[in-house]
């Protein structure tokens, strides 16, 4: 069950939030612009293969009801497919991201 808190001030850009534009898999609707955490932390070589960094985008599960592998996020002029959909159950959704 998620947190009836307002997620928004974890996320404001004038902090440490960063805006992206979310596009679902498919839609013929404008990207919806919202905000969140991104990261592009170093990734562990599993079995000695593919070193590198595993770009993240955390954000509130309401910004992104229906997140689906597929789906696209512009951040910074870069775009990335959602490749990862992990919600914590508290309100709030990590979106596992590929570099296109």
């Amino acid at each position: 069950m998620a947190f009836a808190e307002d997620l928004a001030p974890f996320f404001d850009t004038a902090e440490f939030g960063t805006a992206a534009s979310y596009l679902p898999l498919g839609s013929v609707e404008d990207p919806t612009s919202i905000n969140g955490i991104f990261d592009r932390a170093y990734a562990e070589p599993i079995d000695g293969v593919a070193e590198g960094v595993r770009p993240v985008f955390l954000c509130a599960a309401t910004d992104v009801p229906n997140a689906a592998h597929g789906d696209t996020l512009t951040i910074a002029g870069s775009t990335y497919k959602v490749r990862g959909v992990q919600p914590d159950g508290t309100g709030v959704v990590l979106l596992v991201l590929e570099a296109q």
